[in-house]
């Protein structure tokens, strides 16, 4: 993971550093699952009967590649590119003059330029002789930026901001892992003293022997025996490294996680950090979500809606449609019916006085 260190961004390159991030912090990782999986589904009205069923039916069941199946699948895997990597790309599967697939693409081996009016983009990709050209059918892909920006096409992933502190992070999980595996696997230092008096050569003997016999001990403790260590003299015994303290990494791993948490938008607990919270700013928190489950939902509506009317189109039916996602939460529907029940009283109330 050494690409984290010392990343500049430059608007369109940075897709292999977020993959790593994801790869080696496991909190980013779940951040990007349960964002997606909150996201949830939708359905779809028609203008007609005919249109509506015949409509369910391709959204699922119409292949999306990978072995995937259904319009979740697609908006799963849609989803999960447009957070990672602040855009996403499909495709719309043509045969016949019918729909047949809508299949996701991989961001990373195409390039985004504008067209010949700022309303256009124009997607490019690699041909077979290895240069990039733009690709065939620009009316049959979709693309979705996350928070675009005017300076480039390309959208701003969720990591944006996170390669500096994940550096940092990774450097302590990795000094907290070396700290251990010491602790597993001693080093000795083994100091026979009082050999002033002995020449050269007797005092290298002493050195050697007292060396072999504690080879053969620390062996015999591998193998599950115990075994005494017999030393003649003064024999000073100590542990290499023991006594250096260890630094205590909860509070820096803390606010750096502090700050990865908070650019998700996610409360703590669904991420498994158990946090202080009352139930006040948990409220608060569950308000902040909705909004960005939302915002997430917005900035894909239009490519949904793109494949329902490209079907209808194609089927010879009223393309007219209009999307109608499902409850964030349980704590939604409750607060709605709640509201209903006040509304429902205060009106029985003025109509009885």
């Amino acid at each position: 993971f050494g690409a984290m260190r010392g990343f500049v961004p430059l608007g369109g390159g940075e897709e292999r550093v977020y993959r790593e991030m994801r790869e080696a912090i496991p909190v980013l990782d779940a951040a990007v699952g349960k964002m997606v999986r909150l996201c949830g589904g939708f359905e779809v009205k028609c203008a007609s009967p005919e249109a509506q069923a015949r409509l369910n039916d391709f959204l699922a069941n119409m292949p999306c590649g990978r072995g995937q199946m259904g319009i979740e699948s697609f908006l799963s895997g849609y989803l999960d590119s447009l957070l990672t990597y602040g855009r996403a790309v499909g495709e719309l599967i043509v045969a016949g003059g019918r729909l047949r697939a809508v299949c996701w693409g991989d961001v990373t081996k195409l390039e985004v330029q504008e067209g010949d009016n700022p309303l256009e983009t124009v997607l490019w990709g690699m041909d077979k002789n290895g240069l990039m050209r733009p690709l065939p059918y620009q009316h049959l892909l979709l693309f979705t930026t996350w928070h675009p920006e005017p300076a480039h096409p390309y959208g701003v992933s969720l990591f944006r901001g996170m390669p500096f502190l994940a550096d940092i992070l990774l450097k302590i999980y990795n000094t907290i892992g070396v700290n251990w595996e010491r602790a597993g696997n001693v080093r000795y230092s083994v100091i026979c003293k009082g050999g002033e008096e002995l020449d050269g050569a007797a005092a290298q003997e002493r050195g050697k022997a007292v060396a072999e016999e504690w080879a053969k001990a620390m062996e015999d403790n591998k193998n599950g025996t115990v075994r005494d260590f017999v030393a003649v003299g003064d024999v000073q015994i100590k542990v290499i490294g023991g006594e250096a303290p260890i630094l205590d990494s909860q509070v820096p791993v803390r606010q750096i996680l502090e700050q990865l948490v908070a650019k998700t938008g996610l409360p703590p607990f669904l991420l498994g950090l158990s946090w202080s919270t009352t139930e006040r700013m948990s409220t608060q928190q569950a308000d902040l979500l909705t909004s960005e489950l939302w915002a997430l939902r917005r900035a894909v509506e239009p490519a949904m809606g793109r494949i329902c009317r490209m079907f209808l189109a194609l089927e010879g039916l009223d393309d007219r449609v209009t999307i109608e996602w499902d409850d964030i939460s349980l704590q939604d529907i409750t607060q709605e019916a709640q509201a209903d029940l006040y509304r429902a009283q205060a009106e029985r109330y003025r109509r009885t006085n």
